[in-house]
């Protein structure tokens, strides 16, 4: 039997603990926050201080904030990429609307929010030049992102146990960080955030897990070549207007690093905490190509912990287009 055809059957044979999956990692429609949970209500008496205030408070963040805000915030929105990617998924692609396209679609409608009250409070923030934004965003769905998963779902639940621990890691240091200038509001809603994205790891983290108790061999070997290739960040083609495809990306990581939102080492540390969580190590029975695997993959976090030592984030040395002087009148 194929690969792929191992990978299908496998799939189907998961689909049975899908819903269970749902109510276990996805918050019912009615029950979950909403983006005007933490805005100012346009229709309220009191819209317009309150908008002052948001406003005020926004003056004081560093400029490299912005940046990993606008970067973020534009990841986020990007979101029809990810779920027409994830719909493609072999096992996932069903005209009949199995299970698994339901928990996209799902998964979606959570996802969708983060975008939504980003772009909401950056335009409210008057920090930002949003038309230039909205460039940035339209270009990052119209050039798409390649990750290297194929239609490949051992690959693709890999991918997204990583980048949703990696999200969360991000809007977790944003959140400490508006906390750290008074901004409460804005920490809080980052915080939200943050855990819808933990919550959303542990889900895919948990499919991986149900891989491998049915196909050790073939989940470590799509563990091994997803590490080995590295983690492509969603927003890697990121671009302002007049640039070329990706040529915002570098900066964007780099205002990321030097305000600690997001750093090499936490790259590191999320693939040992991959890992630990699915106690690679303990994992019997594997074939010798596999056992090869395995062993590449248990040495790699120490290899890459020695790289991120060793790397020097650049000085401040571009400005961009996204971000308007601090000055608020």
């Amino acid at each position: 039997m194929s690969i792929k055809n191992i990978r299908l059957e496998v799939m189907q044979f998961l689909e049975n603990k899908v819903e269970g999956f749902m109510d276990q990692y996805l918050i019912p429609v009615e029950k979950i926050w909403q983006p005007s949970d933490f805005l100012p209500q346009s229709g309220s008496d009191t819209f317009l201080e309150e908008v002052k205030e948001l406003r005020e408070l926004a003056k004081d963040l560093p400029y490299d904030f912005w940046v990993a805000m606008v970067g973020d915030t534009v990841t986020e929105e990007a979101l029809p990429t990810y779920e027409s990617w994830l719909m493609d998924v072999e096992g996932i692609d069903n005209v009949e609307r199995n299970a698994w396209s339901k928990w996209v679609r799902q998964w979606t409608g959570e996802e969708n929010r983060h975008g939504d009250v980003l772009n909401k409070y950056l335009y409210l923030s008057g920090r930002i030049n949003m038309r230039e934004v909205e460039i940035t965003t339209q270009y990052l769905l119209s050039d798409g992102f390649d990750i290297g998963t194929d239609r490949d779902p051992y690959k693709n639940f890999v991918y997204t146990s990583f980048q949703e621990l990696a999200t969360y890691i991000s809007h977790n240091r944003v959140s400490q960080l508006a906390k750290s200038y008074g901004d409460n509001k804005l920490s809080k809603m980052c915080k939200m955030i943050a855990g819808d994205e933990m919550r959303h790891h542990h889900a895919y983290s948990h499919f991986v897990q149900e891989i491998f108790n049915v196909d050790p061999n073939g989940m470590m070997l799509a563990f091994h070549d997803m590490m080995k290739r590295k983690i492509t960040m969603p927003a890697v083609f990121l671009r302002e207007s007049g640039q070329e495809v990706g040529s915002a990306f570098e900066q964007f990581s780099n205002s990321a690093q030097r305000i600690g939102v997001y750093t090499a080492t936490d790259y590191v540390e999320i693939m040992q905490k991959l890992i630990e969580k699915w106690e690679i190590e303990k994992i019997t029975g594997l074939a010798d190509e596999a056992e090869k695997a395995r062993d590449y993959v248990m040495r790699l976090p120490a290899r890459m912990a020695k790289v991120a030592e060793r790397f020097v984030i650049p000085p401040d040395a571009f400005t961009f287009k996204w971000v308007e002087p601090a000055t608020i009148k």
